[in-house]
């Protein structure tokens, strides 16, 4: 089972940030960071911040892409 496939949750569109450290083995800081800087997008949903399975992959995927680049 691989943590980063988010497909494996198909029931779960929105994970909080603390699910996202967990998937992505990062932490809180650098989820936050890449917030801010727009590599991994997120929503507002009252005082929560929330990050779709959609972002997630996409996030690991430009991850990915910069890794063959470099």
């Amino acid at each position: 089972m691989n943590p980063h496939d988010t497909r494996q949750h198909p029931g779960k569109a929105l994970y909080r940030v603390t699910d996202a450290m967990t998937l992505l083995s990062l932490s809180r800081s650098v989820i936050y960071e890449e917030i801010r800087s727009g590599r991994l997008r997120s929503v507002k949903r009252g005082r929560s911040r929330l990050i779709s399975a959609a972002a997630i992959t996409d996030y690991v995927t430009l991850l990915e892409a910069e890794s063959r680049a470099a």
